[in-house]
């Protein structure tokens, strides 16, 4: 049994589901920096980007109940590895105690303007 959980506050479209409830977890699917209030990337940096791209997770986490007290996991794709210390940055200011369980790897496709991917994993409980 699986619940999709959606919400006009993050990034959407036709070919994923912004968030789907399996069993006790909340699996997000990849968001960028795209502002949707805006339509347009937060900005041209790494750091603005990441805090959006976190904040549309965000998004879909509240959608669902939850909150990223609840994120067990979190995957960061990076468009240029060496943004990883600017990535870092901001990531900490989301996870400055006992952050969740993490990944980084090299963005694997070429999107005009997007250098952070970032998606979740959380517990229902």
């Amino acid at each position: 049994m699986r619940d999709v959980i959606s919400t006009p506050g993050a990034p959407s479209s036709p070919f994923f589901s912004q968030g789907v409830k399996a069993g006790p977890f909340l699996l997000i699917s990849g968001m960028t920096g795209l502002d949707t209030s805006t339509g347009e990337l937060a900005g041209p940096t790494v750091q603005e980007q990441t805090w959006q791209a976190i904040a549309n997770c965000g998004e879909v986490l509240k959608a669902a109940g939850l909150s990223l007290d609840d994120v067990v996991e979190v995957g960061v794709l990076l468009t240029h590895p060496a943004d990883f210390a600017g990535m870092n940055e901001e990531y900490v200011r989301h996870f400055p105690e006992n952050p969740p369980a993490r990944y980084v790897t090299k963005l694997g496709v070429d999107l005009p303007g997007i250098l952070v991917s970032i998606r979740m994993t959380a517990y229902t409980g």
